[in-house]
């Protein structure tokens, strides 16, 4: 049973402007060169004629990964108006500690998150006045320029690429309700460029809804979820202390997951078993500590009900992974479309991607590299509001099929971690659809979905009214 809903904080754009508006003086132009296509025999060309944005902050339940853990999370908003007097609004929901957990470790969480605002603020400004044929030339244009900002004003000089990304999510999806806007589509099919159809062309008509848990979880939860038919759960690794700690908790923690439910059955998978995803977000090390979580895998009788591991070891870790036995994927490391690449060929054997935290541009481009390198992909959360959830669905519905699986996938946990899940289910455009909530472990992506796109074209009168009253500048 979710807790009673709560006020969002208080803290509003102007007030935090109020205080580090300076920051925003600081402008950098590099040139990224651009390889935008678009799905539009002959797209018309958006001028973004005025910008505003604001924000609302969430209160989490703790959610526990990289060793640290998160209290709150800011919801942000974008509107992009053209020259012809369309208003597209397009939502982020910021992973400071996900996308760059050196700017979370620095900084109190609320100022982490107002460094990741003002790149996005940034990244408004910066749009404004430019011209574009599809909103991945805007990408293109706009990361270098957010990438070197933020790494001026959070005093990283090697800021993540994921870190701008994730700032540039509510500006790219403004761009993309623009450019649906302007060129009068009305299905996510037409809006996806020719270049990147090949790797969205699957059609699933159910996508398993998995849960996440926080590292240290303790076992009830997890069954529970089992017993509810959640399927395939994703089960933080790389729990806090030493690397010494961490390998015994992280043991002791598969142990009891596989004691619990490693006997339940699922018709969603090809073998009948309920299959285990791992993230450890980068907290192992050594590749020899991997293979000692692994080799107890193999003791207890879980090995062959790993699915995935994800990110094990840190970005700048090259070791290769493709010997290990189990499938390996790579998420916040595969910022673009080249790191994919690199990740691929280091061993990777399939891509956690991310329309709510690396913008939808970029993972068009990464599922296009992972379809043409037979990598498969997957859809991971970022603790997204409801509509972004949606952003987020409309990818897993098309990617196509996950080994051994047969329906899509997509990790959903905002329901577990927002204190006021329901209240920002009332935002959603559609809210009340089927689409909307799992039933027993999935999300049936019926024709209506397809249809309707899970209502991501459609205005939530909340966040259009919070960026009303913002004057056009």
């Amino acid at each position: 049973m979710l807790p009673a809903p709560v006020p969002p904080c208080t803290l509003t754009r102007r007030s935090f402007v109020k205080h580090v508006g300076g920051i925003l003086a600081l402008g950098l132009t590099d040139e990224w060169p651009g390889q935008a296509r678009t799905g539009v025999a002959s797209p018309t060309a958006v001028r973004i004629k005025s910008v505003a944005s604001n924000f609302e902050r969430e209160a989490l339940h703790p959610y526990r990964f990289k060793g640290s853990a998160i209290t709150e999370s800011w919801q942000t908003v974008a509107r992009l108006t053209t020259d012809n007097g369309l208003s597209a609004v397009g939502l982020g929901t910021q992973g400071v500690l996900w996308s760059d957990a050196r700017v979370f470790e620095g900084h109190s969480e609320s100022a982490g998150n107002a460094l990741m605002y003002a790149m996005s603020e940034f990244a408004l400004q910066q749009a404004k006045g430019r011209t574009f044929t599809s909103p991945v030339q805007l990408l293109d244009e706009l990361l270098p320029e957010v990438l070197a900002y933020g790494k001026k004003i959070t005093g990283v000089g090697d800021l993540r690429k994921t870190f701008a990304l994730n700032a540039l999510v509510p500006v790219d999806n403004a761009a993309w309700l623009a450019y649906v806007a302007e060129n009068k589509l009305t299905t996510f099919d037409e809006l996806i460029p020719a270049a990147y159809r090949p790797g969205l062309s699957a059609r699933h008509d159910r996508v398993a809804s998995i849960p996440s848990f926080s590292a240290g979880t303790p076992i009830e939860p997890i069954k529970k979820a089992a017993d509810e038919g959640f399927f395939i759960l994703k089960l933080k690794t790389g729990a806090a202390g030493s690397q010494a700690e961490m390998i015994e908790k992280d043991i002791a923690f598969l142990t009891a997951v596989h004691r619990a439910i490693g006997h339940y059955e699922t018709p969603h998978t090809k073998n009948g078993k309920i299959p285990y995803y791992f993230d450890a977000n980068g907290r192992y090390e050594k590749k020899e500590t991997l293979l000692r979580f692994l080799d107890h895998a193999r003791k207890i009788g879980a090995f062959d009900q790993i699915a995935v591991i994800e990110e094990p070891f840190g970005e700048q870790n090259e070791t290769y992974v493709g010997d290990l036995g189990v499938r390996v994927a790579a998420d916040e490391s595969a910022h673009t479309a080249e790191d994919a690449r690199q990740r691929i060929e280091q061993g990777y054997g399939a891509i956690a991607v991310k329309a709510i935290a690396k913008t939808l541009s970029m993972t068009m481009k990464i599922a296009q590299v992972a379809f043409e390198k037979k990598i498969p992909c997957f859809c991971a959360d970022l603790t997204v509001n409801p509509i972004l959830l949606e952003w987020n669905k409309n990818v897993a519905a098309r990617l196509p099929a996950f080994p051994g699986m047969t329906v899509g996938l997509q990790e959903a946990n905002g329901r577990q971690y927002y204190k006021a899940w329901e209240r920002l289910m009332s935002y959603h455009p559609k809210a009340g659809a089927a689409y909307t909530r799992a039933s027993k472990g999935v999300f049936e992506t019926d024709a209506r979905f397809f249809r309707e796109s899970g209502g991501i074209f459609e205005p939530s009168a909340h966040y259009v009214a919070l960026v009303s009253d913002e004057e056009n500048r």
